[in-house]
């Protein structure tokens, strides 16, 4: 008799009725192995990192930790399942990047078709969570123009810090990673400093420098540091280089 393949997966919702209702439709489906359900995005951060689980069910808006913001700390999964009371708008984004959704409420049939989805990329040679798309890049997708982030998630260990958006001074590019100094700290990311300069707000962040992003509330002034260069000074001491095309958007941001 032929074994069938079974997909290790958890299922992640802060409402205990979803998990309840998801936790009953996946009885119909043996191949899947419930290996962990998670009330909260940091249970769930702990959860894929030590479990490593083939598949996710994911509840996109949670209080403390998003969906997105999950994915972003616990690393990529090989097949996410998007369970989600999204708009159109980003129903659109999740289909554009072949991520399966499934939108509340759902039944039976609309579950069997999302998991033989998810079993054919899983069941796919080379389907590893390195072909996932990119966290960021759909995260991006599913927000609505002119959306922009208001925190910032960094892994520290063991922990996350949640770093509001308002508290950031400036980041600064590191080879794969980027600095974020809020309140005299450093938070080291794993993010390119291009990928984080388009989910900020550019009415309140500018790219002054190929390596360098500041808040322009923090700006104190622009001083001359050479022939033709300069620095920014930020209201806590800091200073920063500014490129030549830097400069000139700087000037114009400040009205100068």
């Amino acid at each position: 008799m032929e074994s069938v393949a079974r997909y290790r997966a958890v299922i992640v919702d802060d409402e205990e009725l979803a998990r309840q209702v998801l936790r009953e439709l996946l009885r119909a489906h043996p191949e899947i192995e419930l290996v962990a359900e998670c009330a909260n995005g940091f249970e769930a951060v702990k959860a894929v990192t030590e479990l490593k689980p083939d598949l996710l069910f994911l509840d996109v808006q949670m209080p403390k930790l998003d969906g997105f913001e999950v994915l972003e700390l616990a690393g990529p999964v090989p097949a996410v399942i998007f369970v989600t009371a999204y708009d159109q708008f980003a129903l659109r984004a999740f289909e554009a990047h072949a991520v399966d959704y499934l939108l509340k409420p759902f039944g039976a049939d609309r579950l069997k078709v999302a998991v033989e989805h998810a079993r054919e990329r899983l069941g796919k040679g080379g389907a590893s969570a390195e072909h996932a798309p990119r966290v960021e890049e759909l995260a991006a997708a599913a927000r609505a123009p002119e959306q922009y982030l208001e925190r910032l998630v960094v892994r520290d260990g063991s922990k996350v810090v949640l770093i509001p958006v308002r508290k950031l001074d400036y980041a600064e590019a590191q080879d794969d990673y980027v600095a974020l100094c809020a309140e005299g700290r450093k938070h080291l990311k794993q993010q390119t400093i291009s990928g984080l300069e388009k989910t900020l707000d550019p009415k309140r962040f500018l790219r002054i420098h190929r390596s360098y992003i500041v808040n322009l509330e923090r700006v104190s002034r622009i001083e001359p540091y050479g022939k033709d260069t300069h620095v920014v000074v930020l209201a806590s001491g800091a200073q920063l280089p500014v490129s030549r095309s830097g400069y000139t958007r700087l000037r114009e941001a400040l009205g100068g």
